[in-house]
């Protein structure tokens, strides 16, 4: 894999550069199993020098929905607060089933940042490897950091509709082939079991290798092919609550494709309105 500072680095390229002082590490691990405490895990063990990139706390907590994308001004005063400054490389990890590192590489993205990368293979694949691990919490030193939200990079119900509508865009969901036929219960209760009509399936497990790492290029490219996604037409990527709609949405930055937003409040949000129309089956 070519290391890319702006979307992907190896564990070797962050493991070379862990005592850069204009590096930043975040841990953003998220577990939808409420028997995990990312936070906890984190104190316990994390690659020396990062900090916890909380995903629900730094949201938009006004909304109902689960940790949608915060306003600029809170993100830029949290991640003041953790030592995040301009002119910084951040690198982002996690220790998730479902990937969450992505999900904050998106968010930086959002708010214009565009010197993030996600770790390939994430935190088990750096503590597979016998890198260095520490419990020690850094200390941080508030750093200026400005923030310009990029509004072409998300999309609310209303443009997911219209777009569903109009099949101006494809819509391709990273949730289980089960639960996007509306064959298995969705883990949050009170929602419709299916998904956004003309939708494309592709779980994002399928962009990844056995040790975690995303895909090359060729893979990746026809893995969106066998899901009827055509690469060279608009994407928006949805999935439960808009995590794992970020690897689908990092796998196309790593392909060059340069029309794709993310619909943030995904099916937690499609899934709790009767008016909307879903659809079940592959169809």
């Amino acid at each position: 894999m070519a290391d890319d500072p702006r979307v992907l680095v190896s564990t070797e390229w962050l493991a070379a550069r862990l005592d850069d002082p204009d590096l930043r590490i975040l841990d953003a691990s998220w577990h939808l199993d409420p028997e995990r405490d990312a936070a906890a895990e984190y104190r316990a063990a994390h690659i020396p020098g990062a900090r916890f990139f909380d995903i629900d706390e730094i949201s938009d907590q006004r909304s109902n929905l689960p940790h949608m994308a915060p306003p600029p001004e809170k993100f830029v005063a949290r991640l003041r607060r953790l030592g995040i400054g301009d002119g910084q490389q951040v690198v982002v990890y996690d220790a998730s089933v479902v990937r969450s590192a992505a999900r904050v590489w998106w968010l930086f993205r959002l708010m214009g940042k565009t010197d993030v990368a996600v770790l390939d293979g994430g935190f088990a694949k750096w503590r597979a490897e016998g890198r260095p691990v520490g419990d020690a919490l850094p200390s941080h030193r508030d750093r200026h950091l400005t923030a310009q939200r990029q509004p072409a990079l998300v999309r609310d119900v209303t443009q997911v509709a219209a777009a569903a509508k109009l099949g101006s865009h494809q819509i391709v969901d990273a949730r289980t082939p089960e639960r996007f036929r509306g064959e298995a219960p969705e883990p949050r209760p009170g929602l419709r079991a299916g998904h956004i009509p003309g939708a494309r399936n592709l779980p994002f497990g399928r962009l990844l290798n056995p040790d975690g790492t995303m895909k090359d290029i060729p893979e990746l490219q026809a893995e969106f092919q066998a899901a009827g996604v055509d690469l060279s037409r608009p994407v928006i990527t949805s999935c439960g609550s808009g995590v794992t709609a970020a690897v689908l949405f990092l796998a196309l930055e790593r392909l060059g494709h340069r029309d794709h937003s993310l619909y943030d409040g995904s099916w937690a949000e499609w899934g709790s309105f009767p008016d909307l129309d879903i659809a079940t089956g592959d169809a």
